[in-house]
């Protein structure tokens, strides 16, 4: 069983700056390959990014791509989601995820354990 926290979230102005941070508890992280996902009200959950077990590969959607930037510290059992340029569409309530796996994955189902999430709120 993997439980996952994260933090970071808050109240930001367009144009700023956040670090997400889900920190892992139970296992180490560095057997599971992690995703960061966000929903806003009245939507649907969506993808933001993915990181392998090792951190090699990750992929990131386009809408944040170029803006967002995944990574992850399995010293520290600790991803992060650095988030730069915000924008008031990023407004949303971001999880972090743990699939078990050597990729990295896109899909919401293919991950086997979900933090409570982080409200972020980008004023314009």
């Amino acid at each position: 069983q993997v439980q996952l926290v994260e933090s970071g979230g808050g109240l930001v102005q367009a144009g700023g700056s956040l670090r997400l941070s889900c920190a892992a508890s139970g296992r180490t992280l560095s057997r599971y390959a992690m995703g960061w996902f966000r929903q806003a009200p009245g939507k649907e959950r969506e993808f933001v990014a993915a990181i392998s077990w090792s951190g090699a590969s990750t992929y990131h959607a386009e809408y944040v791509k170029g803006r967002f930037t995944i990574s992850r510290d399995n010293a520290k059992n600790t991803v992060y989601l650095q988030m730069n340029s915000l924008k008031p569409e990023d407004t949303a309530v971001y999880y972090c995820a743990a699939a078990e796996g050597s990729g990295y994955y896109t899909e919401g189902g293919e991950y086997d354990y979900w933090g409570q999430g982080t409200q972020v709120t980008v004023s314009s």
